[in-house]
């Protein structure tokens, strides 16, 4: 039974083979990375919050109470914010008083990660440039053997086609002195 190896970070499972590493190391995360507000309960949901604002269901969903505000301060429904709609601007400008730092840890945070991967990427490319180089030079030295090998095989065929030249008159040889001979 293999040994096995202490699991990876975010129970990713690690393969008992020396080549786990290649295969999970962009599903990792970069340990080694500092985040901007650390990996804690806050930096994680500041950050799906921030990327909530972008989504479609955030904007549509925006539109509707902003038109459903307007619509029940014009029409009279109620009188709480009447026209030049000043609450409703407060309420806008509170929520891009924390939408835009919001935001900005999302990006510098995705900033991290792409470089993350950028240097993993670097190492991957260095590392299978390292591996081709290795198999050119094996290629080279095994085709060097190659040709060594073909080169001892034609001699071996020469000296047996020598060989056998040789045997043939000897052989013609001893017959034609037993001819002349007689059977001795």
């Amino acid at each position: 039974m293999p040994k096995k190896r202490p699991a990876a970070p975010d129970s990713i499972p690690v393969l008992p083979s020396k080549s786990a590493d290649h295969y999970f190391r962009f599903h990792r995360p970069h340990a080694h990375l500092a985040p901007v507000f650390g990996n804690d309960w806050f930096a994680l949901k500041a950050e799906s919050f921030a990327r909530f604002f972008g989504t479609p269901v955030f904007l549509i969903g925006q539109t509707i109470i902003v038109a459903l505000w307007i619509s029940a301060n014009v029409i009279g429904l109620t009188q709480f914010d009447i026209y030049p709609f000043i609450l409703l601007n407060l309420a806008f400008s509170l929520q891009a008083a924390y939408a835009a730092p919001l935001i900005l840890l999302a990006q510098t945070r995705q900033a991290d990660r792409d470089k993350a991967h950028a240097d993993a990427d670097a190492q991957h490319r260095e590392a299978l440039a390292t591996a081709n180089e290795e198999r050119q030079r094996l290629a080279a030295k095994q085709g060097e053997q190659m040709v060594e090998l073909l080169k001892q095989n034609t001699q071996l065929t020469e000296m047996t086609k020598e060989l056998s030249q040789r045997i043939e008159v000897l052989t013609s040889e001893m017959h034609s002195k037993f001819l002349q001979g007689g059977l001795t």
